[in-house]
């Protein structure tokens, strides 16, 4: 069974720097894309960065210049390094794979998601 399980949300002050990183298990193989999505109280999910199995990284142009995805200490790991946070970054930031990269930026292109990790950041 796949689980996916996010860690390292918490609070901070506008301006701090947090790190996310989301541990899968369960797969027989590495995912092809793995992303962080996120979503505020009554507001659509968000996509905000992918990693390809190739190491090859998408961002989301609202975070771009202050969040960087990366692998974590194994290939089924995945960070979000997050700078510079605004209180409009305060969101429950969502772990996502899937097993083929059939896009990068919809929820719809992935199929295993974890339970979610708080983020909130005042001023």
């Amino acid at each position: 069974q796949v689980r996916l399980v996010e860690s390292g949300g918490g609070s901070v002050q506008a301006g701090g720097s947090l790190e996310l990183s989301c541990v899968v298990s369960g797969w027989t193989y590495r995912p092809k894309c793995m992303a962080w999505f996120r979503q505020a109280p009554g507001k659509e999910r968000e996509w905000v960065a992918t990693i390809d199995s190739d190491d090859t990284t998408y961002t989301a142009n609202s975070v771009k210049d202050r969040f960087t995805i990366s692998e974590g200490y194994t290939k089924n790991d995945v960070n979000l390094q997050m700078n510079s946070l605004k209180p409009e970054d305060t969101a429950m930031y969502y772990c996502a794979a899937d097993s083929r990269c059939r896009g990068v930026s919809s929820p719809d292109d992935f199929r295993d998601w974890g339970q979610g990790t708080q983020v909130t950041v005042s001023l």
